[in-house]
């Protein structure tokens, strides 16, 4: 079972490749002069912004709350993490209209600057790259933040005693120690942070920036050139390939190793004053441009759509459409993750492993290049099944996956099947392996004592991952608008095309729907983020 689970995962890249090579030779000339230069110099420029941001954010947040004492720490602490809760699409969104010309803060800032149009004062325009890395960096930070505050709270005290005694000032602390200690966190958060944006679509297209994704997107959708689109994702693929060498490399040479002396937590430095409420500022900037500017406008634009024309019945079609296809996305996605990671637990060795990672690297690909691989090989099982319907029975199946929302699924299943099988293989590692002898012996075989033993063991983890996981589903924008069916709407999709039409108000509940959402997950890691520190 994990053996066809780790090949599911890998067709849609090998279908993706082989369509690239083999699909349409003509086109690779025509890429390399018009597409991909355009397309491949403003990712880079946005993810090399992007990773500047969020290492700054991120880095800076972390040793702000475990190194320093002030009030508000603890509000702080688990606030920094809110904006992951924001999809990109609807910060991009948000903001659109939140620094509008003809808005209420660029009003405000008018009226008392004496200006009364927006032609005598406006501020730059959001739609630019440089509106779309400080956005998306206001939103992915959490993911430098989360890795590197964990390593500060777990890196010993005697290190930075002993670099005081040597002679190191407290306000060096940081650079020559900590910082040094803390690289590899912050690559591992850097490259997911980097990977979201390299996976979005909304955002950059909303704020006019042509990245490699918007690229796919506009390629298929609007030329219906699959083609074309297979060897663009084929080059965001390999761009995917250079960011996890670069952070392997980024950490090649760091290693640590523990002695037998008992390390000491960090202890936070005291700050009051007016020293601790500025460090509260600093610290509250993140969380307010993140989550609380967008979440209370998200909020007051839905109450007054919800005040004018109530909750529309294509809204309540629409959430229940994304509730059942992440639900069942959800629970195809915990029985693979199951499987594969108990095969390792059944049977260790290479093959296992081997079909452990390969069920794992969907995460890594943008949710386009994931959409175009599937696209290719179910569009062709379509064709197949539709051809020996009417031969066998006299009628036409059409697209009887892709039409039936499976395609879609399959999509979110390769996505996210490596957090249900990091989850599940990080819960069954803290079982005993003598629990299972126990179970063998009492006369109980493998399937047993996974029902009566590893499972009831492992289920906490299991429905943490089931939480994240159905959280992702319902926030997945780019393989929904690929793969959804026709006339199929969810809460992403409706968001996209209202704020593409720039019809704001009537897109605001779904936004506040999915925000909301979002934030379940954040409570979860947070309140596990307090129990480990």
């Amino acid at each position: 079972m994990a053996a066809i689970i780790a090949l599911l995962v890998a067709t849609p890249i090998l279908a993706l490749a082989w369509e690239a090579l083999h699909g349409s030779s003509d086109l690779w000339p025509h890429l390399f002069a018009f597409v991909l230069p355009t397309a491949l110099i403003q990712t880079l420029t946005l993810l090399c912004g992007v990773g500047i941001l969020v290492i700054f954010i991120g880095t800076g947040a972390a040793w702000l709350v475990a190194a320093y004492d002030f009030p508000g720490r603890g509000i702080l602490e688990w606030a920094l993490l809110l904006p992951l809760a924001v999809p990109t699409y609807i910060i991009a969104y948000a903001y659109l209209d939140i620094l509008h010309p003809i808005g209420f803060v660029q009003g405000v800032i008018r009226a008392t600057l004496g200006y009364s149009s927006p032609r005598e004062f406006r501020l730059p325009d959001i739609r630019s790259m440089t509106g779309c890395i400080i956005l998306l960096g206001f939103v992915l930070y959490p993911y430098v933040y989360i890795t590197t505050r964990a390593m500060f709270l777990t890196q010993a005290a005697n290190l930075i005693e002993a670099a005081r005694t040597l002679g190191t000032r407290r306000s060096q602390v940081f650079w020559r120690v900590a910082l040094p200690l803390a690289r590899p966190a912050i690559a591992v958060g850097v490259s997911l942070a980097l990977m979201e944006a390299l996976n979005d679509i909304g955002a950059s297209e909303f704020l006019g920036v042509k990245t490699l994704t918007v690229s796919v997107y506009t390629t298929w959708i609007t030329r219906s050139d699959l083609p074309g689109a297979a060897q663009i994702a084929l080059a965001m693929l390999f761009l995917v390939i250079a960011l996890i060498v670069m952070e392997r490399w980024a950490r090649r040479r760091q290693r640590y190793s523990l002695t037998a002396q008992r390390n000491r937590s960090l202890m936070p430095r005291k700050l009051g004053g007016f020293a601790g409420w500025m460090a509260f500022c600093s610290g509250f900037i993140p969380v307010f441009i993140g989550f609380l500017a967008p979440a209370a406008y998200l909020a007051v634009e839905a109450w007054k759509r919800f005040h004018l024309a109530g909750l529309s019945g294509q809204l309540v079609s629409e959430a229940a459409n994304t509730i059942v296809m992440s639900a069942l996305a959800t629970a195809i996605v915990l029985v693979f993750g199951l499987a594969v990671a108990y095969a390792i637990r059944l049977r260790p060795g290479r093959f296992s492993a081997v079909a452990y990672r390969l069920s794992t690297i969907g995460y890594a690909a943008p949710g386009t290049v994931i959409a175009i691989g599937i696209l290719i090989p179910i569009a062709a099982l379509d064709q197949f099944i539709d051809r020996r319907a009417i031969d066998w029975f006299g009628f036409s199946t059409g697209l009887l996956l892709i039409g039936s929302g499976a395609a879609l699924i399959y999509a979110y299943a390769v996505r996210f099947l490596a957090i249900s099988a990091g989850a599940a293989d990080a819960g069954f590692s803290r079982i005993p392996i003598s629990f299972d002898q126990a179970a063998r012996s009492l006369g109980e075989n493998a399937t047993g004592t996974f029902r009566n033993v590893h499972l009831p063991l492992s289920k906490t983890a299991l429905a943490a991952a089931g939480l994240l996981v159905f959280v992702d589903c319902m926030k997945e924008l780019p393989a929904t608008l690929l793969l959804r069916p026709l006339n199929f709407e969810t809460l992403a999709t409706h968001l996209y095309g209202e704020a593409a039409r720039g019809t704001y108000e009537e897109a605001s509940i779904a936004a506040l729907a999915i925000v909301l959402i979002g934030t379940l997950p954040v409570i979860v890691l947070a309140r596990v983020g307090r129990q480990k520190s």
